[in-house]
């Protein structure tokens, strides 16, 4: 702090020492409020559309409330017995370890490193190339995801269009929705939003300068080397920022499980989201199943701050 905005305290005793106190706090509480001001109706907006149902449903999450019936209307305040019924439940750890491996294999892995190797081939193709690939891509998509999942669920099915190949190559028809369900909506999950992937790296290598590359392959560095030492490094904040959204995203995928699998065969495919679908609105425990979403929430704001603690000092 230095001394022009400092002043002495004239209640101070003469010759004391008095303490000092900083001079023009209140242009700088009014200059902060009206810095402020402008974010007041994003911040209102976030009071009410996000803060608050997360509140309502942290309460709900406290009660045993039922979808019909007395306890829908009044409901009991039970404190934590939803979360320490789940936390003992091994339907809630399966669900869990299936969410992991759901959204490690098919986002983390799955949407990233495909989007990212789209990206390079549709930035080195000819125009024409790029632009039929891209298309493709991007129509999985823009696709509305109810009819994204009917359209996969022809895919896997005992009859659909994966089995027809296998059986033209001389391949045997296989049950992917009852054998392999949980591969079946990895694969549905990578095919929907490897797009948005391709286009937020393909947004960041176009501003990679190409003088760059020019210069690291006139020193002899090969493809390779040019994508890991070079590339990379300067795309570094769209990894971060991508990597954040297609995990949170796909924390959040029910519709595309609950067309294809519907959580089966048994429990073999229920992630989170739709344990808590079953609980709330199958057996009509809303309090346990708000619980469940709840407990959802805290994992995805878990992500969240670990890729913010992990990646920050790549991003600074």
């Amino acid at each position: 702090m230095t001394v022009s905005t400092l002043e002495l305290d004239s209640s101070a005793p003469r010759g004391s020492s008095a303490p000092l106190r900083p001079r023009g706090r209140g242009k700088d509480a009014a200059r902060t409020a009206g810095r402020l001001l402008p974010l007041t109706p994003a911040i209102a907006l976030m009071g009410v559309f996000l803060a608050g149902p997360i509140g309502y449903a942290l309460y709900g999450s406290l009660t045993n409330a039922t979808l019909s019936g007395y306890r829908a209307v009044n409901p009991d305040f039970v404190g934590i017995d939803n979360y320490t019924r789940l936390l003992s439940s091994g339907a809630f750890w399966q669900s869990a370890l299936l969410t992991l491996v759901f959204v490690l294999t098919s986002a983390v892995i799955g949407q990233n490193a495909l989007g990212m190797f789209l990206a390079v081939l549709i930035e080195k193709a000819p125009k024409p190339v790029s632009g039929v690939v891209g298309a493709l891509v991007v129509g999985a998509w823009v696709m509305p995801e109810i009819v994204a999942a009917f359209a996969l669920y022809a895919f896997f099915s005992t009859n659909g269009t994966l089995n027809a190949v296998l059986q033209l190559f001389g391949g045997s028809s296989v049950t992917w929705l009852i054998s392999f369900p949980l591969l079946a909506v990895i694969l549905a999950n990578i095919w929907r939003g490897t797009a948005f992937s391709m286009m937020v790296y393909g947004a960041a290598l176009a501003e990679v300068p190409p003088e760059v590359h020019e210069a690291a392959q006139i020193d002899g560095a090969g493809p390779l080397q040019r994508f890991f030492r070079i590339t990379l490094p300067m795309v570094r904040r769209a990894v971060a920022t991508n990597m954040m959204l297609v995990t949170l995203q796909t924390l959040g995928v029910f519709t595309l499980i609950w067309v294809m699998t519907a959580g089966g065969p048994g429990t073999r495919s229920t992630t989170l989201p739709l344990l808590a679908f079953q609980e709330a609105f199958k057996l009509s425990q809303v309090g346990y199943g708000t619980a469940i979403a709840t407990v959802t929430l805290m994992v995805g704001a878990i992500f969240a701050v670990v890729y913010v603690k992990v990646l920050k000092p790549e991003v600074d």
